[in-house]
C-alpha cells in the first residue's frame, strides 16, 4: 500500500524543523511524491512563523517540477470554544487548514474539555483536517468526535510520527479513531508531520493501523491528488484547478 500525497510537513519557518522548501521538493521528487502540503505551526506557538509567513505564501507556485506544493497551515486550537490561531479571509487563501492541540497554547485538560473544543472547532468550518487527535495527552470522545466530523465534512488524521518521534502511546488511540470513523462513514487522512523532509510521505505505522481496522481505501484522503483536492474543493477552497495536471496521477 503506498500514498504518494502528504497533507503534514514543517519547515524551518517553524524554528523546530530543519528543511527548507526546496529540500521538500528534492526529497518528494526522489521519492515520486506528487503533491504535499506545507503547515507550519499557527503564530501562537513559541517559535512558529509570523502571521505573514501565512499571508504570503501565494507567492509559492502551486506546481513545481511536477510536484504539487499546498499552501496550509498546522494551526493551534486554542480554547473550549474551539477558536484557532488564524482567522478571518485570510483563512480563505490557504489551500488546506489543519488545526490540533499543542501544550504550549492549549494546555492538556479533561476529557469532557478537549471534546467539547474539537466537536466546536469541527462544527466552525474553519478546519479541514484535525490533526494528531489520537494524542494520549489529550483524551476525547472518540466516537463523538467521528461522528462530529463526518457531519461536518473535516478529516481526522492518523499521525505518523506519533507512532514514532512524538506523543508515544498514541497507538490505542489511532486504532480507536480509525474503527470509529470507519464506523460513522467519514474520512481520514495519513500525515507524516515531517519537521525533517527525510521523512515527507512515510507512513508506514499509519499504515499498518487503517489495515488493522481494514479502513476502506476511497475513504482515505491523501490516496490521490485529485482524491485529496475534491476533498478540499468540497470544503470551499478556491483556485485548486491549477493543480489539474496531477489530477489521475496515483504515483
Amino acid at each position: 500500500m503506498k500514498f504518494f500525497v502528504d497533507v503534514h510537513a514543517h519547515t524551518i519557518a517553524s524554528t523546530h524543523a530543519y528543511s527548507t522548501v526546496h529540500d521538500y521538493l528534492a526529497v518528494a521528487k526522489e521519492k515520486g511524491i506528487k503533491l504535499f502540503a506545507i503547515t507550519d505551526h499557527g503564530p501562537d506557538m513559541a517559535d512558529a512563523p509570523h502571521f505573514w509567513h501565512f499571508v504570503n505564501m501565494r507567492v509559492l507556485p502551486r506546481i513545481v517540477n511536477g510536484v504539487g506544493v499546498l499552501r496550509g497551515i498546522e494551526a493551534n486550537i486554542k480554547n473550549e470554544k474551539g477558536d484557532i490561531d488564524f482567522f478571518g479571509d485570510y483563512l480563505q487563501k490557504l489551500d488546506i487548514v489543519l488545526a490540533g492541540f499543542h501544550e504550549p497554547v492549549f494546555p492538556p485538560s479533561t476529557e469532557t474539555i478537549h471534546t467539547k473544543a474539537l466537536v466546536n472547532c469541527i462544527e466552525s468550518g474553519k478546519v479541514d483536517i484535525i490533526s494528531h487527535p489520537g494524542n494520549p495527552a489529550y483524551p476525547i470522545d472518540i466516537k463523538r468526535v467521528a461522528e462530529a466530523a463526518e457531519a461536518h465534512n473535516v478529516a481526522l488524521e492518523i499521525n505518523n510520527s506519533s507512532f514514532l518521534t512524538s506523543r508515544q502511546g498514541s497507538l490505542k488511540n489511532c486504532t480507536a479513531i480509525a474503527k470509529a470513523v470507519k464506523a460513522a462513514g467519514g474520512d481520514l487522512v495519513l500525515g507524516s508531520d515531517s519537521h525533517v523532509a527525510f521523512s515527507l510521505g512515510d507512513f508506514d505505522k499509519a499504515i499498518e493501523v487503517i489495515q488493522s481496522v481494514a479502513f476502506p481505501l476511497d475513504r482515505i484522503l491523501n490516496r490521490s491528488p485529485q482524491a485529496l483536492l475534491d476533498f478540499l474543493t468540497s470544503r470551499g477552497h478556491q483556485g485548486l484547478s491549477e493543480y489539474e495536471p496531477l489530477f489521475g496521477v496515483d504515483g
